[in-house]
């Protein structure tokens, strides 16, 4: 790769880190005042419950992946054409969050079990796409290894352990919505930006990191 080709980080970052805020405040659009009968604002504001959950669940994704968007960047010294476009796979999966959020509340809210269920699988697709375009990132590095720095050979192989546990995860979670009861999936779904969260520093830190909390 001819050095002129390769740029600093700071603009990926950037770019980046704009992008996640976005998305965040996106998400805050569904948190909206019921219009509500005289003294029924406070069972209105109640009935809201999947919305605050959608809410809490999607603000939780974005914000982890943007601590593992950070902990990668901390190990790449170079960016070149093919890690952008890998870097903009990922934006593209993550902007597109908001939606699936927004029809998940409200087919909960709905109640409809049909409804739920093809929401819960919508959901789940495109996180489970959004681990996906890890794999690319990840994928693409481990054939460019010159464009990180502090990485030892089995990097790259927890990394892809990670995302495909998401790949799997999401699309257990998308079978559950058709099986089982709402809260079910609905409890994937959580506990798997909560693994991500513990796993964010990488797979060897976890056992490092529960010893310290202990």
């Amino acid at each position: 790769m001819d050095p002129a080709r390769l740029a600093e980080t700071g603009r990926v970052e950037a770019f980046s880190d704009g992008v996640f805020a976005i998305v965040i405040t996106l998400l805050v659009l569904d948190l909206r005042a019921p219009d509500s009968e005289p003294s029924g604002l406070l069972r209105d504001l109640l009935a809201q419950w999947p919305a605050y959950l959608g809410y809490l669940t999607s603000f939780l994704y974005v914000g982890v992946i943007w601590l593992n968007h950070h902990a990668l960047f901390n190990r790449v010294q170079r960016v070149d054409k093919g890690l952008n476009l890998t870097n903009l796979t990922l934006l593209l999966t993550t902007v597109v969050l908001p939606f699936p959020t927004s029809v998940l509340a409200t087919a909960t809210q709905d109640g409809d079990p049909r409804n739920i269920s093809v929401a819960v699988a919508l959901y789940a697709l495109v996180a489970g796409l959004m681990c996906a375009s890890w794999l690319l990132i990840f994928s693409y590095l481990n054939r460019h290894s010159h464009l990180l720095v502090g990485v030892d050979s089995s990097f790259f192989a927890r990394e892809r352990l990670r995302a495909w546990t998401g790949v799997v995860g999401y699309a257990a979670a998308g079978v559950l919505g058709f099986l089982t009861p709402v809260a079910v999936p609905l409890v994937v779904l959580l506990a798997l930006p909560v693994f991500y969260f513990l796993t964010s520093h990488g797979l060897s830190r976890w056992p490092r990191a529960r010893a310290g909390a202990a």
